[in-house]
């Protein structure tokens, strides 16, 4: 991944009106030390960056006034099924999406226009801190401070929590309440996580992608998932499905210019929704770049096999480095298609002019036999790379690649690779 994230940094590094803008996912928490050295090297120091604990950056995932709250509600729900162990919770997490949506809505008009976890938390937990904006609400709406769409949304939200959310039995309200608690309840329980992505709106430095894709700046995510586990997928998730929003709004609006997104151990992040957005990101100038462990890996996180074979077909070049996994195996020979292959048969037969069964050794006893061999070919229709050329055939830094230049599809070869720690040594 390090020399294709190398290419990308110097590729118009020194053209302001060029520079691709990038989102790179650091799942291990080592990856924004080289991209760093990378930037340095490129004079790129001032575009990069790096969404760590304990920064000076300030970012707040929720503060997207240009989208719908049913929108920001889609997108916290996606996450939420990262968290799902199957899909028979589909019920729960679309009331969940539903409250969210909701609470989205109060929550920009009490706080203008400001929403943040904090505050998504503290409306579902807590009734009288519900009971308290309402009151700010009703205060607003007698000064006629409202217009005429914020009051219809103040009404649909007050008929939802009126009649419906606060008049469920306690179990059911408990459950929707612990599902969304899966993901505020992450914010506010570390002094650090709430400074940092819950903090006032003043003191935000990082809004999103608009400025990056516009300035060709470079977001890094630097969070251990082993350290930070269900707070590095929220994010890493968050901004993968913000960075996709924005470059299509460019390609909406005409202003699509080269972008890159680049996520090592992406079955960490995987979703259902990035098939579609691979399929269409072409057209947006979009480069995505992903590694994963195997298909296998990507089917356990999306619990759907079709999905992973709309994720893989939509990723033109391929490579496969040595692998065991059975599913990976078989999906790339599929893609990589069969060949008539030639099979040679060989069978030998004896013929005897007489035959003596033998009482003492229990044996036929042939004499005057003639031995005889025979070859035969013919062609079978058969996978061009065997089970055996996956599993034994690729050494290490050697793979099997699939590639294109963007009007040629290369015949699928084995090829030689360099390892980026020898690079200036070879």
């Amino acid at each position: 991944m390090y020399p294709f994230t190398k290419q990308l940094l110097e590729y118009n590094s020194l053209n302001p009106s060029k520079k691709i803008g990038m989102l790179i996912l650091d799942v291990k928490g080592n990856y924004y030390k080289q991209v760093k050295e990378y930037a340095k090297k490129y004079n790129l120091e001032n575009d990069l960056i790096v969404l760590e604990l304990a920064s000076n950056t300030f970012y707040n995932p929720l503060h997207k006034p240009h989208l719908k709250a049913q929108v920001l509600a889609s997108r916290l729900k996606t996450i939420l099924l990262l968290f799902s162990e199957n899909n028979t919770e589909s019920y729960w997490l679309d009331k969940a999406e539903e409250v969210l949506t909701e609470c989205i809505k109060l929550c920009r008009l009490y706080n203008n226009g400001y929403v943040t976890f904090t505050e998504l938390h503290k409306l579902v937990t807590i009734p009288n801190y519900y009971k308290e904006k309402i009151s700010i609400l009703r205060n607003l709406f007698i000064s006629s401070k409202f217009s005429h769409r914020q009051i219809y949304e103040l009404n649909e939200s007050l008929d939802f929590f009126e009649k419906e959310f606060n008049n469920l039995d306690s179990r059911t309200k408990g459950i929707l309440i612990s599902e969304i608690t899966r993901i505020t309840g992450t914010f506010i329980s570390d002094y650090d996580v709430k400074s940092m992505f819950c903090s006032p709106k003043n003191k935000l430095t990082f809004t999103g992608f608009d400025e990056v894709l516009s300035k060709g700046k470079i977001v890094v995510l630097n969070m251990n998932i082993f350290e930070y586990d269900t707070l590095s997928k929220i994010i890493a998730t968050y901004l993968k499905l913000d960075f996709q929003t924005e470059v299509m709004r460019h390609l909406a609006k005409n202003k699509a210019r080269t972008s890159a997104f680049i996520c090592d151990e992406y079955d960490k992040f995987a979703s259902k929704t990035d098939g579609e957005f691979f399929s269409l990101s072409r057209e947006a100038k979009c480069i995505n770049i992903l590694s994963t462990q195997s298909y296998s890996s990507l089917k356990t996180t999306l619990k759907d096999e079709a999905t992973v074979k709309v994720i893989v077909q939509n990723l033109i070049n391929k490579i496969w480095f040595r692998t065991d996994d059975i599913f990976t195996i078989e999906e790339a020979q599929k893609q990589l298609g069969k060949e008539d292959k030639e099979k040679i048969s060989r069978s030998i037969s004896e013929s005897a002019k007489e035959t003596n069964f033998s009482y003492i050794t229990n044996t036929l006893n042939s004499q005057n036999s003639n031995i005889s061999e025979s070859y035969s070919t013919y062609l079978q229709n058969d996978y061009i790379f065997d089970s055996k050329f996956f599993t034994q055939n690729l050494e290490t830094f050697t793979a099997l690649t699939f590639l294109s230049d963007g009007n040629i599809i290369y015949p699928p070869k084995k090829l030689k690779m360099f390892p980026h720690f020898k690079d200036g040594r070879l």
